[in-house]
Order: C-alpha cells, then sequence, then structure tokens
C-alpha cells in the first residue's frame, strides 16, 4: 500500500476545489465563480492501484481585510507543512502575477509541482506563455490541465501516485470525503447563497446546522446588517425559498431543510464568532 497527503495551495479561483472534486470522481468541495469560496480545510480521498492520496483543498490565499481573511490565509499556509507534495495551482488565464510569486514563496518550490489550471478555457499560445512564465520557480514539475474536462489530469495523477510513499490507509474505501454531514450541509446552503446573491453580500455570510433531528435540519445563515437580512430572504422569500430547493436536491430524499437569517452584527471582525462557525 502506498498513501500520502497533497496539498492544493494557490490564489483565489484558480479552481483548487474543482480539481480535488475532479480527482476524486465526486463532489468534496462546494464551487463558485466568486473568490474565497473555500474557507477551511476540506480533505478529499483518491482510491486507485494499491494507492491512497489525501487531497488537502485549502482556500484561495489573498490579501486579507478582515479577521476571517487572516486566519483564512493562516489555514492555508498551515497545510503547506508535513505533506508528500505540495501542488501550486495557476490559472491558465490570467497572467501570473505578484499575488501566485507570493504564494510560491512560501512554497518549497524544488520538491512542488506546478499545476496551469483551466486549459480549456485558453488559447494554445496562452497557455505556453503560463508554462513558460512559471518555469522560473524552479519545480520539481509542471502539468497543464482541465478540471473541468479532465485533461491531463491521469499524468498529474500518475505523478503524484509515484510520490507516495508506502503506508497505511488513512480512510477506508468507501469514505472519499471526512467533512461531516452538518459542516457539508452548511457548506451546501452557502454554496447555493454564493450563486445567487451579488457584489459583496456573499461575504457577509456564514452558515451553520444549528440542529439535526432527521429528516427535520435546521440551518442558521449569518449577516452583518439589517439590510443584508431583507437581501438574503428576497421578495416574498422568494430567494430564500429556491437556495432551499437547491441544497434539498442534494440530499438524501425526504430531508426537510428549515433556513433561518441572523444578523450578527460584524461577525467577520469577531474572534469568538469566527471560533464557534470553525473558522
Amino acid at each position: 500500500m502506498r498513501s500520502g497527503f497533497v496539498t492544493l495551495v494557490g490564489r483565489p479561483n484558480v479552481g483548487k476545489s474543482s480539481l480535488v472534486n475532479a480527482i476524486c470522481g465526486q463532489k468534496v468541495s462546494i464551487i463558485s465563480n466568486k473568490p474565497q469560496t473555500t474557507r477551511t480545510r476540506v480533505r478529499g480521498v483518491y482510491h486507485g492501484d494499491g494507492t491512497q492520496i489525501v487531497f488537502v483543498d485549502t482556500p484561495g490565499i489573498h490579501k486579507p481585510v478582515t479577521a476571517l481573511g487572516e486566519r483564512v490565509n493562516a489555514t492555508a499556509l498551515d497545510c503547506i507543512n508535513d505533506v508528500e507534495v505540495v501542488c501550486l495551482i495557476i490559472d491558465a488565464t490570467k497572467a501570473f502575477g505578484r499575488g501566485d510569486q507570493w504564494v510560491a514563496n512560501n512554497v518549497d518550490m524544488a520538491n512542488a509541482f506546478v499545476v496551469v489550471n483551466k486549459i480549456d478555457k485558453a488559447k494554445p499560445e496562452m497557455v505556453l506563455q503560463q508554462l513558460n512564465a512559471v518555469s522560473s520557480l524552479g519545480a520539481a514539475a509542471y502539468f497543464p490541465v482541465s478540471a473541468s474536462t479532465g485533461e491531463g489530469l491521469d499524468v498529474l495523477l500518475s505523478a503524484l501516485m509515484e510520490r507516495m510513499p508506502e503506508g497505511p490507509a488513512y480512510y477506508p474505501e468507501e469514505m472519499v470525503s471526512d467533512t461531516d454531514e452538518h459542516a457539508w450541509v452548511a457548506e451546501l446552503v452557502r454554496e447555493q447563497l454564493l450563486a445567487v446573491l451579488k457584489d459583496e453580500l456573499p461575504y457577509s455570510v456564514a452558515t451553520q446546522v444549528t440542529e439535526w433531528e432527521w429528516p427535520k435540519i435546521r440551518c442558521e445563515i449569518l449577516v452583518e446588517r439589517d439590510s443584508q437580512k431583507g437581501m438574503v430572504i428576497g421578495r416574498g422569500g422568494e430567494l430564500l425559498k429556491h437556495v432551499g430547493q437547491e441544497v434539498r436536491k442534494q440530499l438524501p430524499k425526504g430531508a426537510y431543510l428549515e433556513l433561518h437569517v441572523t444578523v450578527e452584527k460584524d461577525w467577520q471582525q469577531r474572534p469568538d464568532r469566527l471560533e464557534r462557525l470553525g473558522y
């Protein structure tokens, strides 16, 4: 048996969660087109050919402006240590910039892989430009891939498997994620809110399951101001109703999901509230 851990790091919205989901073969992390969708570390488990790889999906590293942002960055950087391979994920559709370089400066690049993602959305010459730009990082290997189409993932996965040492199975074969069901439902609710809310509001929203007596699940949605509460509920409750319907499609049949919106003033800046929310 060969086994080990692989951490994915990078700027927000480079496709780390999509890569983990694609490799593991099912939804492990929520995804959206908004930065900082992932706020905590998420583990997805790949099983195959006598090898188990535990992928650690991390929050996008960014310039923080809140206490939450500082914790999110600290979580990502902490996951770089004590793993077999760190994969620095780069967006093929955006020029390699100072933010990417800052992340690279925090990684032992000589032992890391650089993964240029979203090659399906970039012209071939743009992909070549990105590979040329990141070649100066001195990484152990470079991989152009697409989480959306699967292109290049087999080559990346083979290289990662070769890096895994002999070791135990950390998770049973039927387990693809270690996220508990309470946290997963809260994340599903937040994912749907990210899909429908505009401007800066999504970053002021947090979700937490407060009651679980199957089939009844109660999820609390936190916002920071009274004006945001009405925006989350929507006219006549339509927005909240839509969110609930979309989440229930992903839950076992018979689940009853109750959503409740609460104003928690400036929760992103309050360490005590961040602790209770698991950040």
